[in-house]
């Protein structure tokens, strides 16, 4: 029988009332599903009981410290999480718990646990079996499937398909049987924690028109901006005719400020393949793959809290750590 650990967090699913309030049954959490009692061995812990919009950093690397703590204990590591900002937690622990070797699946719900024609149930026992099995990767189990939580985000706040992993397919579908996918990724080297994340990074999203004058007051506060996610269009492109956007990109990266391209989408950003693109290389922009918004940010806060060297910090955001660029 699996021993699993459930870290509650907080959320929908365990809030009540109106407006939606941590709820204190929270902490009964497993004795409130007793069927799963015979099929894994649970236990539950609040990390803490937080509208997932006050969830960042400082509990990311709580969470990690957890689970490298536990981890000889458990065989797996279920995370109770308000949706909205589940997929940041689920990019940053996957940057985090290196090597990984066990599951830590993040669920949560769209209606409370308590409430008519709720999901919270459903999501709760995919997320149980789920941890049960081999699937060494940290995902988001929602809607029958589990997705890789660094290539995550969320797409819709009034469906129960809440979580789409753009460019990237499940890792396990639920429905009569469990499919798991030929793509699961394995440890390449042994388990090690690098919990440590630089908050001041912010991000900016290229619009037609944009002037990047706006945002020269920022070159002068490297003491509080060290990173910026530059979500530009399509593959990367920035304009460059009017207003050009690459001059600030170039004047940041010389100011010490590091400068990820990301993507919206699904697809790969390549800084090399139109000129509207590799101005940004050439102002020093490192490319980001396939990695959407969540990920960019958290592996960048990821870089800067690890790595004080450049050219280190530059390689690592240009390697591909947990499946997030391919």
């Amino acid at each position: 029988m699996a021993h699993i650990l459930l870290l509650h967090t907080g959320g929908t699913l365990g809030m009540q009332h109106e407006p939606l309030e941590p709820g204190a049954y929270a902490a009964a959490l497993v004795e409130s599903l007793p069927e799963f009692s015979g099929f894994a061995q649970i236990e539950s812990r609040i990390v803490c009981n937080l509208d997932s919009s006050d969830i960042g950093p400082e509990t990311w690397v709580l969470l990690a410290e957890t689970i490298a703590a536990e981890r000889e204990r458990y065989d797996a590591f279920l995370i109770v999480h308000g949706t909205d900002t589940m997929a940041y937690t689920a990019s940053a622990l996957a940057f985090a718990l290196q090597g990984l070797d066990r599951p830590v699946i993040l669920t949560g719900a769209q209606r409370p646990l308590g409430a008519l024609r709720t999901d919270a149930r459903r999501n709760l026992a995919d997320a149980i079996e789920l941890a049960t099995m081999d699937v060494p990767e940290v995902g988001i189990c929602f809607d029958g499937l589990l997705l890789r939580g660094c290539r995550a985000t969320k797409t819709n706040t009034r469906s129960y398909h809440a979580f789409d992993s753009p460019g990237c397919q499940p890792l396990a579908q639920l429905g009569v049987d469990i499919s798991l996918a030929s793509h699961i990724r394995r440890p390449l080297v042994p388990f090690h924690l690098l919990a440590r994340f630089d908050p001041r990074v912010v991000v900016i999203q290229v619009s037609p028109g944009m002037n990047p004058k706006l945002f020269e007051p920022w070159l002068e506060r490297q003491e509080e901006l060290r990173g910026i996610v530059l979500v530009a269009f399509g593959v990367g492109t920035v304009p460059s005719l009017h207003r050009p956007v690459a001059p600030f990109i170039r004047r940041a990266v010389d100011a010490g400020i590091e400068v990820i391209a990301a993507n919206h989408s699904a697809g790969l950003v390549n800084l090399s393949l139109y000129e509207n693109s590799q101005v940004l290389a050439d102002a020093g922009a490192v490319a980001g793959g396939q990695m959407l918004v969540e990920a960019a940010v958290c592996k960048l806060m990821h870089a800067l809290g690890n790595f004080p060297e450049v050219d280190e910090r530059r390689r690592y955001l240009r390697w591909n750590i947990a499946g997030e660029m391919e």
